[in-house]
């Protein structure tokens, strides 16, 4: 029997700075970390009833039978080495990172293991911050109630060579210290993926884009604290406790429901939940034609807003929402669009294109079709995924929103990005997102938009203050690297180096794929004088975006501080992009 599957825990883990700690001192450090695998890892890894499969440099690769029993013994090795570091200088401590995963592995014969089960493991210790923990959804499901011990929730992770998002948690030693985000003074509320009840599984673009206009609905409310759509879709497809829901997210109220569509008929059922007692506060059921679709977003979100606050004027939620076409193939079309856009490739982004084109043949003056077409090809530049035109069309598309589009704040918060990063022009882009926010307070997307412009703009503070209000509106985006490596261009406009790459590097661990992170890191690594790992950050950036050269960045550059945009463009050359 050459190979034999069975389910294991495996702990990944890795000595964080590895190849600097042994520039600095190659005999010293490997003498410390062979002392610390005889006297910590190695009896900390038995006394759980793990075994070592094998030593790879400076990681190692653990498998045991129990999820517990690996989270138990990869807390202990941080505590422990943490301890025997303390005194270390802190350029010279050794940190772990270690990543956990439950998951089906193959064993071959000499005991070595292979598989998904291995892959995820060590793509989590990779994403993991120094001294940490984290494990994959498939462990924390397994872990509830076991270990005295908190997790923080990282949302759904896109991790390099794997192909679903893999949902994960850090591992907080003090429970405390994983405590929910407390509770705003508004009411709050978070609105989860709705039940396809259609019996066909095309129609679920249909269901997840009438919950994002529901949720969009929703955070128009200036009474209201909404979660974002992306945190919110972290637990589409799954069997959730509301009171968990509520606690991860730090919202009073939960919605969740489910959308039939047969023919052109259409039924929504939904019910809202109170968190934090699990009672029911509302359960009601609409049903209408295809054509009244927007009619029966308006009910559903009246209704909620009714059962949460009677106090509130319903007509706020009127006057808030707006019709966006007379067409509903065209809307249709633009449901469609959305999950591509979301996916964050350059397949999904072609889509997008061509979904946008087809929405406005059919209906020209339908505005958010014309501004996420706008940002699509603005956002294809940063990319690398662009047609040569796409600069001068995204600005002119923009335009035409900004001449047309004066109340809806999903279409201005595309075209002030666009106006900013294609067009240039600051105090225009810096206007339209301002309103934008004005008319939806509530939305993650529209206060990282803003933190973006105002970045643009050269506002590195204010930038910073958008990006951190992004993020707690959606506190498990799988799309919050967006922010964070906004944060880090931020600071390497602030020249805080140190903290550019810190946030530079969450920002790629979160979104391996978003081309900003890789250049705040380099950069950030250049001008703390690391040029070895500059350059391999330079490598890394050029496998992932092989059309990215220096002469693209130039034309590109959106800053307003052309000093800065020199600097940028210039430490790039260093680390080794070519011309």
């Amino acid at each position: 029997m050459a190979t034999q599957r069975h389910l294991a825990a495996i702990l990944a883990c890795d000595v964080v700075g590895y190849s600097r700690l042994t520039e600095r001192d190659e005999r010293g450090t490997l003498e410390r970390l062979k002392t610390y695998r005889r006297d910590l890892l190695e009896p900390l890894v038995s006394e759980n009833q793990g075994r070592i499969v094998k030593l790879t440099g400076d990681g190692m690769l653990c498998e045991f039978a129990s999820v517990v029993n690996a989270v138990t013994s990869a807390m202990a090795i941080q505590q422990a080495l943490a301890e025997h570091e303390a005194e270390t200088p802190e350029e010279e401590r050794i940190r772990l990172r270690i990543g956990v995963n439950l998951g089906d592995v193959v064993c071959e014969e000499d005991g070595d293991l292979y598989g998904d089960g291995v892959n995820i493991a060590a793509r989590l210790e990779g994403i993991a911050d120094p001294g940490t923990v984290v494990v994959s959804g498939t462990a924390y499901d397994h872990l509830q109630g076991k270990l005295d011990c908190g997790f923080t929730p990282l949302g759904n992770l896109r991790l390099k060579n794997i192909e679903r998002p893999v949902r994960a948690y850090r591992v907080e030693p003090d429970a405390s210290a994983a405590a929910p985000p407390p509770l705003p003074e508004k009411p709050s509320i978070a609105v989860l993926p709705f039940t396809n009840m259609s019996g066909d599984p095309d129609q679920e673009y249909f269901a997840d884009g009438l919950v994002e206009d529901i949720i969009t609905g929703l955070s128009r409310v200036n009474s209201f604290f909404v979660i974002a759509r992306n945190s919110s879709f972290t637990y589409k497809g799954r069997a959730v406790d509301l009171r968990q829901v509520g606690r991860e997210l730090g919202v009073r109220y939960v919605l969740e429901g489910s959308i039939r569509r047969a023919g052109s008929r259409v039924r929504i059922s939904g019910q809202l939940v109170d968190a934090i007692s699990g009672h029911h506060v509302w359960t009601d059921r609409f049903e209408g034609d295809v054509s009244d679709i927007f009619d029966l977003q308006d009910k559903v979100t009246e209704s909620v807003v009714g059962a949460v606050e009677p106090s509130i004027r319903l007509e706020e939620i009127k006057q808030a929402r707006m019709k966006p076409t007379d067409y509903i193939s065209a809307y249709d079309l633009y449901l469609r669009a959305l999950p591509r856009f979301y996916s964050m490739t350059r397949e999904g982004f072609a889509d997008v294109r061509r979904l946008t084109n087809e929405a406005l043949s059919i209906d020209p003056c339908f505005n958010l079709a014309k501004a996420l077409g706008a940002y699509i090809r603005s956002l294809s530049v940063s990319q690398c995924w662009h047609e040569p035109d796409d600069t001068r069309v995204a600005a002119r598309m923009a335009r035409e929103v900004l001449a047309e589009a004066r109340d809806d704040p999903t279409s201005l918060r595309f075209a002030a990005q666009v106006i900013a990063y294609s067009a240039k022009e600051y105090e225009m882009a810096l206007g339209t997102i301002e309103r934008s926010l004005l008319l939806n307070p509530n939305s993650a997307q529209g206060h990282t938009g803003c933190g973006w412009v105002n970045a643009h703009a050269s506002r590195p503070l204010v930038a910073i203050e958008h990006f951190h209000r992004a993020m707690r509106l959606s506190p498990v985006d799988p799309e919050k690297g967006i922010a964070l490596s906004g944060i880090g261009m931020s600071y390497l406009m602030l020249e805080r180096y140190e903290e550019a790459l810190a946030w530079g590097g969450r920002a790629l661990h979160e979104m391996p794929n978003y081309g900003s992170s890789h250049r705040v890191v380099i950069m950030a690594l250049v001008k703390l004088n690391r040029l070895d790992e500059a350059q391999a950050a330079a490598r890394r950036l050029m496998e992932a975006f092989p059309t990215f050269t220096l002469t693209l960045q130039r034309q590109i550059n959106p800053w307003q501080d052309k000093g800065f945009a020199e600097r940028y463009v210039e430490a790039l050359g260093i680390a080794g992009v070519p011309e």
